[in-house]
Protein backbone atom coordinates (compact mmCIF):
# COMPACT_ATOMS: atom_id res chain seq x y z
CA UNK A 1 0.00 0.00 0.00
CA UNK A 2 0.97 3.62 -0.54
CA UNK A 3 1.86 6.19 1.60
CA UNK A 4 -0.18 8.91 2.08
CA UNK A 5 0.53 12.28 2.25
CA UNK A 6 -2.14 14.52 3.58
CA UNK A 7 -1.84 18.26 3.65
CA UNK A 8 -4.28 20.30 5.81
CA UNK A 9 -4.22 23.63 4.07
CA UNK A 10 -6.27 26.72 3.54
CA UNK A 11 -7.10 28.75 0.21
CA UNK A 12 -4.52 31.43 -0.22
CA UNK A 13 -2.44 30.59 2.16
CA UNK A 14 1.19 31.12 1.34
CA UNK A 15 3.04 29.31 3.56
CA UNK A 16 0.85 26.43 2.29
CA UNK A 17 1.55 26.70 -1.02
CA UNK A 18 5.27 26.64 -0.79
CA UNK A 19 4.58 23.35 1.49
CA UNK A 20 2.51 21.76 -1.44
CA UNK A 21 5.19 22.72 -3.87
CA UNK A 22 7.65 21.25 -1.79
CA UNK A 23 5.45 18.12 -1.32
CA UNK A 24 5.00 17.36 -5.06
CA UNK A 25 8.71 17.66 -5.95
CA UNK A 26 9.65 14.93 -3.17
CA UNK A 27 6.81 13.06 -5.07
CA UNK A 28 8.89 13.03 -8.23
CA UNK A 29 11.69 11.06 -6.39
CA UNK A 30 9.59 8.84 -3.88
CA UNK A 31 6.41 6.65 -4.23
CA UNK A 32 3.24 8.28 -2.36
CA UNK A 33 -0.29 9.61 -2.78
CA UNK A 34 -0.89 13.31 -1.62
CA UNK A 35 -4.26 14.30 -0.41
CA UNK A 36 -4.77 18.21 0.18
CA UNK A 37 -7.74 19.07 2.47
CA UNK A 38 -8.98 23.15 2.41
CA UNK A 39 -9.93 23.53 6.20
CA UNK A 40 -11.51 26.77 5.24
CA UNK A 41 -15.42 26.93 6.36
CA UNK A 42 -15.33 23.50 8.30
CA UNK A 43 -15.65 24.15 12.02
CA UNK A 44 -14.14 20.98 12.99
CA UNK A 45 -11.46 21.54 11.24
CA UNK A 46 -10.66 25.16 11.85
CA UNK A 47 -10.65 24.15 15.29
CA UNK A 48 -8.35 21.50 15.13
CA UNK A 49 -6.03 22.95 12.47
CA UNK A 50 -6.85 26.83 12.60
CA UNK A 51 -3.81 28.42 13.84
CA UNK A 52 -1.49 25.33 12.45
CA UNK A 53 -1.85 25.07 8.83
CA UNK A 54 0.09 24.00 6.56
CA UNK A 55 -0.48 20.44 8.39
CA UNK A 56 1.24 18.01 6.92
CA UNK A 57 0.48 13.93 8.04
CA UNK A 58 1.76 11.14 6.46
CA UNK A 59 -0.59 7.68 7.12
CA UNK A 60 -2.60 10.17 9.24
CA UNK A 61 -0.01 10.88 11.62
CA UNK A 62 0.82 14.20 12.22
CA UNK A 63 4.82 15.00 11.02
CA UNK A 64 5.01 18.52 10.36
CA UNK A 65 3.04 22.27 10.86
CA UNK A 66 3.69 25.32 9.37
CA UNK A 67 7.57 24.47 7.16
CA UNK A 68 8.26 21.39 6.09
CA UNK A 69 11.48 19.92 7.14
CA UNK A 70 12.73 18.18 3.90
CA UNK A 71 15.14 15.83 5.20
CA UNK A 72 13.22 14.43 8.29
CA UNK A 73 9.82 14.15 5.45
CA UNK A 74 12.22 11.81 3.26
CA UNK A 75 13.30 9.84 6.03
CA UNK A 76 10.08 9.29 7.70
CA UNK A 77 8.84 8.04 3.45
CA UNK A 78 11.81 5.44 3.60
CA UNK A 79 12.10 4.48 6.34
Amino acid sequence: MKTKVTIYSRHGCHLCDVMKDQVVKIQGDLDFTIEIIYIDKNIELEEKYGEQVPVILIDGEIHDFFKLNEARFRKALTA
